[in-house]
């Protein structure tokens, strides 16, 4: 029995051993595949190692092999940057918990990602490891690379807690003190950088890396003179970039130490952050050459600091000034002086920047604000200031320099302490005169008389005296104009005044307006005397002979006509003419026919003819040569239809058709006298004549029965229309306007159809005008100027054109124009007339009529300098709208030879507009200058200008002086929307290309 069992338990043995032999057979196919895989992993074939990892872990049983295959393949994909890679790490941890990779899984893929720079990556496995698995002989290196990895994420706090965690590490110390000492530079703590530094013994990581930190910290901490000498140091090991740095530290160390000229090429080595300087480095290089005194270099460096608003850009601004003023360019000096004393960082500075800013305000001039208000505002906020004095009496010489007269006026009303009374009254004269120019005569009146009641200085009495007569003159107050140059005239001061040359010629004029000829002669005859060949000397000898002329003296009359028309004077036609009738007044009648046929072949264009038609109608007529007479009539009817002549032409016609005894004929006349010219007083003596004419044929019934059809006859009122005409006429003669106004309007109320209505709505517009009430008189002026055939038609069409062109009735007044050009005897209307057209066409954009009206106003003789420039700019306006800028320019450039006022402005404007376009940078902007000076109170040439300087500064190079021009003119200039959106596009364009250079410039701020 023992046997057997022996037996079975060899048996049993035998199956044991065939069992275990298999076994041993699949562990040892496994750890082979196992150990090629760790062997190819080794030697970083990572992916033939991952796909042998991944066939044991799928394959094995046993769970220490699957586990370890799992974390070398997932290591594998970390390796191989595959996609899922980090799922695969974080599988084998939830998978394998009793793995003994477990804790080393996390920190084995942060190291990887860390030692190959990949930062982001790391700290987020540094961030899964567990610290307390960490092995000790790990912690060190865990902590600073996870503080590292922080540090790389901008997590300077957090990274703070691991570096420090390592300050006694052999091996990770020093790197730990750098950063830490780095953290510390940046946060501007550079004492603790320094303390952190300082610490370092590490010679290769001191020459490497520390060198230019602790030149930066030396400098940052005011230890100028180290921070130069280790940047001297570390300048030849540096790349380009640190090189650059490194230049500025050392640059920067010199300027402040006042080492100006040392600075300069360390400064103008800087290349400066991606290479762009910002406002404080252009600042300290201009003032290293502005300390050098090299002007024109500190410009150049000064003038790019462009949009500053910071202490650094007060600073400029104002040292930029002094160079240019070192270097007399004044214009540009006041542009920076003004900008230094907008800022508030420095209040020395900017009171400083002020008062030199309104001391070149009042030298050259201001284009961006008054003068005035430039000194008034140094003034205000500085009363006590030791300069208040000065600033005040260049204030009141300034109202004067600007002519801003209005504005000074106002304000020295309002602080005569300002002022003396000389000063005073000088300002009131030219404020009078100002109106005066203006047309506002009324007010001129108001103020000149303030000037003469100052009496403080005797010339400017006189003066004012004078132009205030003018002005009265002018409103038709004949009398008080009178007595203002008889007062001028006894004042011992007139003879040294430029007005006394006129006085005859004025007073002349006077006393000829009040019909007091025989007081005239002696004064045209004077003025004539001693201006012969003059345009006013001759007016002055035609005028003398009307004055002769109307007191019946007709030999001394004719010589004057004569001596005019020898002269070849602007109204000869007229001389001739009256020349003519005074022969007939001396019975001279066969002279008087001779002369008058004579002056339509010398004159055939003259406005005369209608006259001379006239008179050789009545002449004839005279002479009993009726045939002649007739036919001088009908051709005056037929050739001069608007004539206010042909009514009484007409009747005229009637009257010798009556004495001839053709009635028929005669009444036939008489009827269209009637019918063409009713209420005239032609039509009123045509009807009473008519009246004859029916009685001499016995009609008397037909008479009546036509007359009752004729609504403005009032046979039976007669007397009474004479009788209320003549009492407000002789209010008018003795002065007393209030009554003649009530007079004419009740005259024209109860006889709209009177006899006189022509008289008396002339005279009542006449009576408004001189009171300044222009629209009660305009409709009184246009019923006499549509009227027609009176003595009145001429004047009151040009008050009636004066009128509606102040209220802009373009259109209507076109009309009247036009009849004044075609109608008009006196001259003057017709240049008045064919100026204002030429206006009125510029208006309605058409520039060909413009410029053939500019044309006949520049060939009338005897026009004075602002007719002549009037014209001149519309030529040029006109050229410049239809693209002839050469004719432009022409043109601007003579009207700034004799313009005053706006135009002038408009054609300085356009002077340094054409020099701009030549590229004559320079004169254009002495053009703005001049404008700017002289012409400020006309803004929106001044702003123009700007522009235009602006533009001539960024050509030239001046950055600055564009941008702070076009920022002013976004300022000051918002009530011209159009100057203004065009500076807003040249500061935007200017502003994007010196972004370009400038890390300080904003391009999209404006």
């Amino acid at each position: 029995m023992r046997m057997k069992k022996t037996a079975i338990t060899l048996v049993a043995l035998g199956l044991l051993l065939t069992i275990h032999a298999q076994e041993s057979g699949i562990y040892t196919d496994e750890d082979r595949m196992f150990r090629e895989a760790l062997e190819l992993y080794n030697n970083r074939q990572y992916q033939a190692a991952q796909t042998l990892f991944e066939r044991v872990a799928s394959t094995t049983e046993n769970e220490t092999t699957a586990a370890n295959s799992a974390y070398y393949a997932a290591n594998a994909a970390v390796r191989l940057n595959q996609v899922g890679a980090d799922r695969l790490m974080e599988d084998f941890v939830e998978n394998y918990p009793t793995s003994t990779k477990r804790d080393a899984a996390f920190l084995d893929v942060a190291d990887y990602y860390f030692e190959n720079g990949k930062y982001p990556y790391a700290l987020k496995w540094y961030q899964k490891v567990e610290p307390g698995v960490v092995p000790f002989k790990d912690k060190d290196r865990f902590h600073f690379n996870l503080g590292y990895s922080l540090y790389a994420a901008k997590k300077p706090a957090e990274a703070k807690n691991y570096f420090n965690r390592v300050l006694t590490s052999e091996k990770y110390g020093p790197q730990a003190k750098y950063y830490l000492g780095f953290i510390a530079y940046q946060q501007d703590d550079y004492e603790g950088a320094s303390r952190q530094f300082d610490q370092i013994t590490d010679q290769e990581l001191l020459d490497e890396k520390l060198s230019y930190f602790q030149a930066d910290l030396n400098f940052k901490l005011g230890n100028f003179e180290e921070a130069i000498a280790l940047a001297e140091k570390q300048l030849p090991v540096s790349d380009r970039q640190e090189v650059s740095e490194l230049h500025k530290i050392i640059g920067e160390s010199y300027f402040n130490l006042k080492q100006y000229a040392e600075a300069i090429p360390h400064l103008e080595s800087y290349r400066g952050k991606q290479g762009k300087w910002n406002n404080t480095d252009f600042y300290q290089l201009g003032y290293c050459y502005y300390q050098q005194e090299d002007y024109a270099n500190a410009i150049l460096q000064f003038n790019k600091i462009i949009g500053g608003k910071d202490p650094v850009a007060q600073n400029a601004y104002y040292h930029l000034a002094e160079c240019y003023l070192k270097l007399d360019k004044k214009q540009e000096a006041l542009n920076a002086f003004r900008n230094a004393s907008q800022m508030d960082f420095s209040g020395e500075i900017r009171k400083d920047a002020l008062l030199n800013y309104a001391r070149l305000s009042y030298e050259i001039g201001n284009a961006y604000e008054p003068v005035t208000d430039v000194l008034l505002t140094y003034l205000q906020q500085y009363p006590k200031d030791e300069y208040s004095n000065e600033i005040q009496d260049l204030l009141v010489d300034s109202y004067l320099t600007s002519r801003n007269f209005k504005g000074a006026l106002e304000l020295l009303d309002e602080n005569r302490n300002y002022a003396n009374k000389s000063t005073y009254q000088k300002v009131a004269f030219y404020r009078g005169m100002e109106l005066f120019t203006e047309g506002d005569y009324a007010e001129a009146v108001d103020v000149l008389d303030r000037a003469v009641r100052g009496d403080a200085d005797a010339i400017f009495t006189a003066r004012a005296r004078y132009w205030k007569a003018e002005a009265e003159y002018l409103l038709n107050r004949f009398d008080q104009a009178l007595v203002d140059f008889i007062q001028f005239q006894q004042s011992g001061a007139a003879a040294n005044t430029p007005e006394y040359k006129e006085l005859d010629y004025n007073l002349a004029y006077t006393y000829f307006k009040l019909k007091d000829y025989n007081s005239a002669i002696p004064y045209f005859r004077n003025f004539e005397n001693r201006n012969a060949g003059d345009p006013k000397g001759q007016d002055a000898v035609v005028r003398l002979g009307d004055c002769y002329f109307v007191n019946r003296e007709y030999d001394p009359a004719i010589r004057a006509y004569s001596r005019y028309i020898s002269a070849n004077g602007q109204e000869q036609d007229y001389a001739a003419f009256q020349k003519s009738i005074s022969y007939g007044f001396m019975g001279r009648n066969d002279t008087k026919i001779s002369e008058l046929n004579d002056f339509r072949s010398r004159y055939p264009s003259s406005t005369l003819n209608d006259d001379v038609l006239f008179e050789l109608g009545n002449t004839y007529v005279r002479e009993n040569r009726e045939q002649e007479g007739l036919r001088a009539y009908a051709e005056l009817v037929e050739t001069y239809g608007g004539s206010k002549l042909v009514p009484e032409a007409m009747l005229r016609q009637g009257l010798v058709h009556y004495n001839a005894n053709r009635n028929e004929e005669a009444l036939k006349q008489f009827r269209a006298v009637i019918s063409k010219y009713p209420g005239s007083e032609e039509a009123s003596q045509a009807v009473n004549t008519a009246k004859l004419v029916y009685m001499d044929m016995g009609r008397v019934n037909e008479y009546a029965a036509w007359v009752k059809n004729l609504d403005f006859v009032e046979v039976s009122d007669s007397e009474l229309d004479n009788a209320t005409y003549e009492s407000a006429e002789q209010q008018n003669l003795e002065n007393r306007t209030d009554a003649a106004i009530r007079g004419f309007e009740n005259y024209i109320r109860e006889f709209p159809s009177g006899r006189h209505i022509v008289d008396a709505r002339f005279k009542l517009a006449q009576l408004y005008f001189s009171r300044g009430e222009g629209e009660k008189a305009l409709p009184h002026y246009r019923y006499v100027a549509d009227r027609g055939g009176s003595e009145y038609k001429e004047q009151a069409l040009a008050r009636t054109c004066e009128l509606l062109l102040a209220k802009e009735d373009n259109a209507m007044a076109m009309k009247y124009l036009g009849q004044l050009e075609t109608s008009a005897d006196i001259p003057q209307n017709r240049t008045y007339a064919r100026q204002n057209l030429m206006r009125l066409y510029y208006a309605q954009q058409d520039y060909q009529k413009t410029l053939q009206y500019a044309d006949k106003v520049l060939a009338a003789d005897g026009i004075d300098d602002r007719i002549r420039s009037d014209a001149q700019v519309m030529i040029a306006r006109s050229a410049m709208r239809t693209g002839d800028e050469t004719k432009a320019e022409e043109a601007y450039g003579r009207v700034i030879k004799i313009a005053t006022g706006i135009l002038a402005a408009e054609a300085l404007y356009h002077d340094a507009y054409f020099k701009q376009k030549r590229g004559d940078l320079e004169a254009s902007n002495t053009a703005v200058q001049k404008l700017a000076r002289e012409y400020s109170i006309y803004k929106e040439w001044g702003g123009k200008g700007l522009i235009v300087m602006a533009q001539n500064f960024y050509a030239l190079g001046d950055a600055f002086q564009a941008t702070y021009i076009l920022e002013s003119v976004i300022e000051n200039f918002s009530q011209f929307p159009e100057i203004q959106s065009s500076a807003k596009n040249e500061l935007s364009t200017i502003k994007a290309r010196e972004a370009e250079k400038n890390a300080s410039v904003n391009p999209d701020e404006n």
